[in-house]
C-alpha cells in the first residue's frame, strides 16, 4: 500500500468524523434534510465554524490525494 493510499484512507475517516460532528439541527429530521421548524439562518460561530472549515480543508486534501494517485 502506498503512502498516497494511506493518506487517502486517513483523510476519508477524518472527513466522516467531522461530518458526523456537524449538527445541522437538534431535531431527528435534521439527519434527513428536514426542517425542524426553525425557519431561520443560523450563523456558525466558534467550534462549529472551526469544524466546518476543517471539513472543507480535509475534502480538498482528499481530492488532491485522489488526483495525485490518479496521475502517479
Amino acid at each position: 500500500m502506498s503512502l498516497l493510499s494511506i493518506g487517502q484512507i486517513a483523510s476519508s475517516i477524518i472527513i466522516t468524523i467531522l461530518i458526523l460532528l456537524q449538527e445541522k439541527s437538534s431535531g431527528g429530521m435534521g439527519l434527513f434534510g428536514g426542517d425542524s421548524g426553525s425557519g431561520f439562518y443560523q450563523v456558525r460561530r466558534g467550534l462549529e465554524k472551526f469544524i466546518f472549515i476543517l471539513t472543507i480543508v480535509f475534502i480538498v486534501v482528499f481530492a488532491g490525494l485522489a488526483l495525485a494517485q490518479l496521475v502517479l
